[in-house]
């Protein structure tokens, strides 16, 4: 039997550093990687749990499923086989997955478009353009999610305005909870950081009232007058069979898959978090738990957000 080189660390530090990359809840890049070739363990960092608007670490677990989908892609596009194993060690809940390096296969084409978009994704918190998603990029999307096992509803008119009116009484409810301004400026609007929502990369509020765009910059932000939001928003909700830490982990990989597929055909998209961030509002979304929600459409470029050092990041190898 022919033996295989793994990927030296060089490469798994590269796949790391695209895994980087992955939206995360105010940009607060909740994980942490552990490189033991051939494999990379990513961590929950509980250090960057958002108490106050993520109590349970739902979101978290999201983000940090995100993560380990950017490095799967990232390890198949340096051309290896990927094995995955979700939360693998009962004993340590924080280890969220553990990604395998596997022989050499070299990437098919739909690695390779989904990871060359890997530096483009960002979420655009501007109007879009007032045009409509075609159907067909759509079914990509939906197509997208099914792939990691979770399902993407597109809502129809009446179903859009019911999302919005949620998410608008989701905001407000946000707004009343003890400590939530805090938390957000902690996150928001600070600059020379490497994590958190710089306030450059905050749009403007809708002029319409219709869209419930979050001031995460607060007294910091940058002064914009408000501006009217295209009227009528494609939204989309994400939903999975179960709410467990696994259901959540896959969620988070879907979402990365649906944000790469749609960078890759040239939409913009922005979570519209509010109504999943309330429990008895996110149990109106949809029959199954409904993990995100989404505005997509065409936008212009936006910034990207900081991100730490790779180093930062990367956990000492484990004692041998």
């Amino acid at each position: 039997m022919t033996r295989y080189a793994p990927p030296p660390r060089r490469v798994l530090t590269d796949c790391v550093r695209s895994a980087t990359t992955a939206p995360s809840l105010h940009n607060s890049q909740p994980w942490r990687f552990r490189i033991v070739p051939p494999a990379v363990e990513v961590y929950a960092d509980p250090g960057r749990l958002l108490p106050v608007t993520d109590p349970d670490g739902r979101e978290q677990l999201i983000s940090v499923g995100a993560a380990v989908f950017t490095l799967r892609l990232a390890i198949r596009r340096a051309g290896y086989q990927v094995r995955c194993e979700l939360l693998p060690d009962p004993d340590d809940p924080a280890l969220a997955a553990r990604v395998t390096a596997g022989h050499p296969l070299a990437a098919d084409a739909t690695t390779e478009a989904l990871a060359a978009a890997i530096p483009y994704r960002h979420t655009n918190r501007w109007p879009f353009a007032r045009v409509a998603v075609p159907a067909g990029a759509i079914e990509k999307l939906r197509d997208a999610a099914e792939r990691e096992g979770a399902v993407l509803t597109v809502a129809g008119p009446a179903g859009r305005d019911a999302i919005l009116g949620l998410a608008r009484a989701a905001d407000q409810r946000l707004r009343e909870r003890d400590d939530y301004a805090a938390e957000i400026s902690r996150w928001t609007g600070r600059a020379a950081r490497h994590d958190g929502v710089p306030a450059w990369a905050y749009g403007p509020g809708d002029a319409l009232g219709v869209m419930p765009v979050r001031d995460g910059a607060g007294t910091l932000a940058v002064a914009r007058a408000p501006v009217a939001f295209e009227p009528h928003p494609t939204v989309l909700v994400l939903a999975t069979d179960g709410d467990t830490a696994a259901d959540r982990l896959c969620a988070g990989q879907a979402l990365q898959r649906v944000l790469l597929t749609a960078t890759w055909l040239g939409l913009a998209a922005s979570p519209i978090s509010q109504p999943v961030e309330v429990p008895e509002i996110r149990a109106l979304l949809t029959r199954r738990p409904a993990q995100m929600v989404l505005r997509i459409g065409y936008g212009g470029v936006a910034g990207h957000t900081p991100r730490r050092p790779v180093n930062r990041v990367l956990l000492d190898q484990p004692p041998g």
